[in-house]
């Protein structure tokens, strides 16, 4: 026998619409690679992932679709956090500091289609490219007045492909263990292995991170993620501070 309880899966992108309805006022501030700082709430951030998951459907991504991202702790890799999951893709977070051929090996072996990365690590990839799937799109987490005139990748901007967009994609419904997040892991025997999260795990991991830290993970609190977005998700914080209505201070590079 089955409860009469209306049935709802369990979404990532949920977090966000719940933070920008109810904690909107809040949100991130980041020291950006540009140089500076950006700040912005999460009614803004829910806007914008979006937008973003919007021009990933204009880019062909879907569901179960890997898309990476090589990027610091900063407003718009939470983004990414929240848009590549949102419409069905699983947001894969590289390790910068992995050796040249164990990205090359995890970018290969997770399929991925598209790579968001920071202005950091541009010269990095210029000269992995030659080993990643040919079909790969290279997207640089910038503005247009920053993006270079010289490189040898065909690259997209990533506020760009945001501005193309108006903000009102109707996140798609999906199973609650559909994929959405790959970690792979680093300092294991023989090539990395990948760990693949759920909407799902995340989400009650979310729930769990914030009934254990209630002092710290709250409306008003500010909390400044050492563990990067790379590893491990970040201990889950990128869910959980919106979800509380805490601020998150992203300190870049």
């Amino acid at each position: 026998m089955l409860g009469q309880m209306m049935h709802r899966p369990l979404h990532i992108a949920d977090i966000l619409t719940f933070a920008a309805e109810i904690h909107g006022q809040e949100g991130i501030v980041s020291a950006t690679v540009e140089g500076g700082r950006h700040r912005q709430t999460w009614k803004e951030t829910g806007v914008r992932a979006r937008k973003l998951g919007a021009a990933l459907q204009r880019l062909g991504i879907g569901v179960g679709d890997r898309v990476a991202t090589l990027a610091w702790n900063g407003y718009r890799h939470i983004e990414l956090y929240y848009g590549i999951p949102g419409i069905g893709g699983v947001c894969h977070t590289i390790n910068p500091r992995l050796s040249a051929e164990q990205i090359i090996y995890i970018v290969n072996h997770a399929e991925d289609r598209i790579l968001f990365f920071d202005l950091t690590f541009l010269p990095h990839v210029e000269k992995l490219a030659a080993h990643f799937p040919a079909d790969m799109k290279y997207v640089l987490m910038t503005d247009s007045a920053h993006m270079p005139k010289d490189s040898a990748l065909d690259l997209l901007c990533y506020e760009d492909l945001l501005a193309a967009e108006d903000g009102d994609l109707v996140w798609p419904d999906f199973p609650e263990d559909t994929a959405a997040g790959l970690c792979y892991t680093s300092g294991t025997t023989g090539n990395p292995k990948g760990a693949l999260y759920s909407h799902r795990s995340q989400v009650l991991h979310a729930f769990t991170v914030a009934l254990s830290m209630q002092d710290a993970m709250r409306v008003g609190r500010r909390i400044l993620p050492a563990a990067p977005l790379f590893h491990a998700n970040s201990w889950g914080l990128a869910h959980a501070a919106p979800l509380t209505g805490a601020t998150l201070v992203m300190p870049g590079p």
